[in-house]
């Protein structure tokens, strides 16, 4: 079953980590958000193969939006 990776806050996409196909292990950065000055990391929640990743480098995020899916 598919793991969704959301936002935790509103911010700016600072860095793309990881791209699809690529096998990531728990905790694993995939994106890193810039809000406030800080970079705050955006890692993976399960170990697994990265399916999508629905933001690009500049993009706002919304708190709750979904950045990536693992499976």
């Amino acid at each position: 079953m598919p793991t969704e990776v959301k936002a935790e806050l509103v911010g700016n996409v600072w860095k793309v980590e990881a791209k699809p196909g690529d096998t990531v292990e728990e905790d694993d950065i995939l994106v890193i958000l810039e809000s406030m000055k800080m970079e705050i990391p955006v890692v993976a929640p399960v170990a697994g193969t990265v399916k999508e990743i629905r933001v690009k480098e500049q993009d706002v995020v919304k708190e709750g939006q979904v950045l990536a899916v693992i499976e």
